[in-house]
């Protein structure tokens, strides 16, 4: 399979089972293209030899003959041919057979999203969790449930080392002094079980101070900081239950955040809408505030929503992505760059091949924590009974949701297998799958069509530093 592109002055070409990149000529590009109508689909392996016999190169001549000269065609299509047979172009799948076999591994816990606390001192509009309670009642978790919890991951991590604990919420900091307990507990563990735990927060920042800045630079590997972009809109979608706005008692507190990690392991995160699809703006904006490590993403929101991403969206946020992408070089060239989060992209490494092709772990690798210590798939599926799995004191109960969770990979999804991103988003986020698609082996449409336009600026960035 090969997908073609052209962005910013960027003809580019992925083969997408090899992952191979490659930045093209306008003729190049032309010829691949020709040979592409063909190819994609045959049933027999790609060689130079199949190539000519599906397209001859008379054949492209004649083609391309108003728009290239004979010699360019022909150069063209000797490189294509060099491409094939160094297996760059035009590659077999070698992982669906290989994901048969995966599906049927063992798995252990390996991260939990601890519910600190179901209570917010915000009132996002957007809000999944309605505001931070889950579409249940407002509670906080004790410091017993949260012991319970980090015993739990520890008894069903099995030999892996390396644990993971995000203090997520509603708003964790308003359960504070239980946080600090359990990292004092979790570091108590690690000695007694040879583990080490990576701990995360997520706060709104409305409670951050000096002591809890102190503390987490001391303790939490990474910290997200959520803020929206410019001041109207972050306090249009982010105010206080009253309806006063938080902007301008969070930016200090995060720029101060920022600078005494130096500028590392945090991301100020942000959400965009349908009120603000110039979200490049709020991208910048952040960048301007002096941030450097930045994630802006489009709302999951039921489509009766007023805020929600619609289909008439798209055209104008694919060029807010384009835009992004173009500055963003313009300012690596200067020295003022920044990392975007969904523009970050490692073509020589990157997630191993299970990883690329199973996604995030949910329901199996990776489970959320309730205050009373039910275990759900992910902080998205919380407070949703069909998928409750369990609780920390008894283990797993549902072990069939989990199954499916397993078996929740890029060949489980027909909308994904034939998708030229399908080895960078892993298939997509299984509980908006769910929640626009009924099924966890459904596809979010809109989630999916952003994803694949972020997935070719990410590349084009990588081309333009060559």
């Amino acid at each position: 399979m090969v997908h073609q592109y052209k962005n910013n002055g960027y003809d580019i070409v992925l083969d997408v089972n090899s992952g191979a990149i490659h930045v093209v000529d306008d003729v190049c590009y032309d010829v691949i293209a020709l040979y592409a109508e063909k190819l994609n689909d045959a049933k027999e392996k790609v060689t130079p030899q199949t190539a000519v016999l599906a397209v001859p190169t008379e054949e492209l001549i004649a083609a391309l003959s108003g728009k290239y000269k004979e010699s360019e065609v022909r150069e063209a299509a000797e490189e294509v041919f060099t491409l094939i047979e160094q297996e760059a172009l035009f590659t077999e799948d070698a992982y669906e057979d290989y994901m048969t076999d995966f599906k049927k591994r063992p798995t252990v816990v390996k991260a939990l999203c601890l519910h600190i606390a179901h209570d917010c001192n915000l009132a996002c509009r957007y809000c999944f969790a309605g505001e931070g309670e889950y579409h249940g009642e407002r509670a906080v978790m004790s410091y017993e449930t949260g012991k319970a919890a980090l015993d739990f991951l520890i008894a069903n991590s099995g030999s892996r080392k390396n644990l993971e604990v995000d203090f997520f919420g509603g708003e964790p900091l308003l359960n504070w002094q239980v946080v600090k307990d359990l990292v004092k507990y979790g570091r108590e563990q690690e000695k007694l079980h040879d583990k080490k735990f990576r701990f995360t927060l997520t706060t709104n920042g409305v409670l951050l101070d000096d002591e809890i800045m102190e503390f987490a630079n001391r303790e939490m590997a990474n910290v997200v900081l959520s803020i929206d972009g410019r001041k109207e809109v972050h306090d249009h979608m982010r105010p206080f239950r009253k309806g006063a706005g938080s902007y301008d008692l969070i930016v200090p507190k995060f720029r101060k955040f920022a600078e005494s990690r130096g500028q590392k392991n945090y991301y100020v995160r942000g959400t965009f809408t349908h009120y603000n699809t110039d979200f490049s703006e709020d991208v910048l904006h952040l960048a301007d505030l002096g941030f450097r490590q930045i994630s802006v993403e489009p709302v999951v929101a039921p489509k009766e929503a007023e805020y929600a991403i619609r289909e008439e969206d798209l055209p104008g946020l694919f060029a807010e992505y384009d835009r992004l992408a173009a500055e963003m070089v313009k300012r690596k060239k200067n020295g003022t760059d920044f990392n975007f989060f969904h523009f970050m992209i490692d073509l020589e490494g990157g997630p191993c091949v299970a990883k690329r092709l199973s996604g995030c772990g949910s329901g199996t690798e990776y489970l959320a924590v309730t205050p009373w210590g039910d275990l759900y798939p992910c902080h998205q599926f919380v407070g949703n009974n069909e998928f409750l799995l369990g609780n920390v004191y008894e283990g797993i109960k549902r072990t069939d949701i989990c199954g499916e969770f397993k078996s929740c990979n890029v060949y489980a999804k027909d909308k994904c297998r034939s998708c030229f991103a399908k080895f960078y988003c892993s298939g997509g986020c299984a509980a908006n799958s769910y929640n626009f698609e009924g099924d966890i082996h459904g596809a979010y449409e809109i989630g999916c069509s952003l994803q694949k336009k972020r997935v070719e600026c990410a590349i084009m960035i990588k081309a333009a530093e060559q």
